[in-house]
């Protein structure tokens, strides 16, 4: 089995119902992709909630260490990974522990076991995209 992104329809349709998204590897740097792409993600009306430790805030939200420190996790709709393929196996652990709906990793980010897991699990992957490209491609 190898795996396959949903389909274009199904993307826009998760773009259209997110409101809330967990980015985890968010840097405090205003030049770093992670940051420019909340940025983004944020003034087209997300709500973003930072992951990062040792980070007190990221544009203006509160930052967390772990997906398991946020409170009223039911809350995130969408799981946003900045972190290299190595480090997406205990996301998506967190993921499926918390019952999250939904984790897209960005381009680049690519670990087809894991994102596998994830879908086996009921959870809605998208890898090696831009949710800031699909969302401006779009025109939500």
């Amino acid at each position: 089995m190898s795996f396959e992104n949903p389909d274009i329809d199904s993307i826009r349709e998760l773009l259209q119902t997110t409101r809330t998204i967990a980015v985890v590897g968010l840097s405090p740097k205003a030049n770093r992709p992670s940051h420019q792409v909340s940025q983004a993600m944020q003034e087209y009306g997300y709500r973003i909630i930072p992951v990062r430790p040792a980070t007190g805030a990221v544009l203006g939200e509160t930052c967390y260490p772990s997906l398991y420190d946020i409170p009223n996790p039911e809350t995130i709709d969408l799981v946003d990974v900045f972190r290299a393929p190595e480090h997406v196996d205990a996301i998506v652990d967190a993921c499926i522990e918390l019952k999250l709906p939904a984790i897209w990793l960005q381009d680049g980010v690519i670990n087809e076991s894991a994102a596998e897991r994830a879908q086996a699990a009921g959870l809605t992957v998208v890898m090696d995209r831009c949710v800031y490209r699909d969302r401006a491609r779009f025109k939500l």
